[in-house]
């Protein structure tokens, strides 16, 4: 059989799938709802195939860096189906291949069921908020939401910097340039330090992978920018300690004060299978309170997860408090709603004085 990338995104969108894995000697694998299913009315994929699938994808800049360097970040259109985030790999001496769609059109706050309070952090003259969680937990679709929420409520000029670009924006009230790693620029500190010379309000950082990218973001945030930006990690106390550790021990007490000057809010997600398919986001809120700022700046993250559960009044949310939501609203099961917490008894005494089912 000869295989078509576009039969492969089609059966994609048709499953509402996330992700597409195509490996060689294997069935295509989609991942629908968060669950791994193995679509075997496709063959198995032969090397061959693998190639022109890949090669099929890629310009010929593209191709001589995964060659070169065994693997490959970058995004595609395709026509009339869906638009894609790719990642091209060498694996067992074999090409493999990891796509993750991205919705064509970009959904609101409402449309996701996402916490009010983050039209907060877009309202932010300046600062640094961060979007964090495991991979592929919808970081990057949260801060899109909240970057088309300023295009479509503010006159800015917002700056994006990806690895590669995922949702595509369209002009409204704000002017927007994307730019790609690789494509439009070849190192994130260039890129970064190079914004402060483009006039911009906003800058998107995809990710703050470095100690030289963490320092940039931080340098223009404290410069009167507004900087969102994504980390991995599971908790917002985690988020600070991530960035701090970045750094050499004789930085850190350094970087403590600046972030608890710059740093605004943190949104940390995951996204839960529901009751009637699909999955919708529950958040974790830290705002930059003063206790909080005096926590991060006298290094006591360990305190935050405390801060966040006393909080609720200025908007801070914890991810207990999030999941027991859910499970009331009927949109997810208890169990599921265990699964997705370290703290499945905090889950357990807040839905015992809020809902009978526990």
């Amino acid at each position: 059989m000869n295989f078509k990338a576009e039969d492969l995104f089609k059966k994609a969108v048709q499953l509402d799938a996330s992700d597409i894995h195509l490996t060689c000697g294997e069935s295509p694998v989609y991942r629908v709802d968060g669950a791994l299913q193995v679509y075997k009315s496709f063959d198995t994929l032969t090397d061959s195939a693998m190639r022109e699938i890949i090669f099929g994808l890629t310009t010929s800049e593209q191709k001589e860096l995964l060659l070169i360097n065994k693997e490959i970040d970058f995004s595609i259109s395709s026509e009339n189906v869906a638009r894609f985030r790719v990642n091209a790999f060498f694996q067992k001496g074999t090409l493999a291949i990891s796509l993750r769609r991205i919705p064509s059109k970009i959904p609101s706050l409402t449309d996701l069921s996402l916490p009010a309070i983050l039209t907060d952090f877009c309202r932010l003259p300046q600062g640094l908020v961060l979007v964090t969680g495991p991979s592929g937990q919808g970081k990057s679709t949260t801060l899109a939401v909240m970057i088309d929420y300023i295009n479509k409520t503010r006159a800015e000029r917002i700056i994006t910097i990806e690895d590669p670009i995922e949702y595509v924006f369209t002009n409204d009230k704000s002017i927007i340039e994307q730019r790609e790693m690789h494509t439009d620029t070849l190192s994130w500190e260039v890129a970064l330090r190079s914004s402060l010379r483009q006039d911009p309000n906003v800058l998107l950082v995809g990710e703050m992978r470095d100690p030289e990218t963490i320092a940039s973001a931080v340098t223009i945030a404290e410069t009167g920018h507004l900087v969102f930006a994504t980390l991995h990690t599971n908790s917002s106390a985690q988020a600070v300690d991530r960035i701090v550790d970045a750094f050499p021990e004789k930085q850190q007490n350094q970087i403590r004060v600046q972030l608890s000057m710059i740093l605004e809010g943190v949104v940390s997600q995951r996204l839960i299978p529901m009751v009637s398919g699909g999955r919708t986001p529950a958040c974790e809120v830290l705002l930059a309170t003063p206790a909080v700022r005096n926590l991060i700046r006298e290094g006591k993250t360990y305190q935050i997860d405390n801060i966040i559960a006393t909080s609720s009044d200025f908007g801070m949310l914890t991810l207990e408090r999030s999941l027991a939501d859910l499970v009331i609203k009927g949109k997810v099961s208890v169990d599921e709603a265990k699964k997705h917490t370290p703290n499945p008894a905090d889950l357990v005494r807040i839905l015992s004085k809020n809902y009978a089912g526990v």
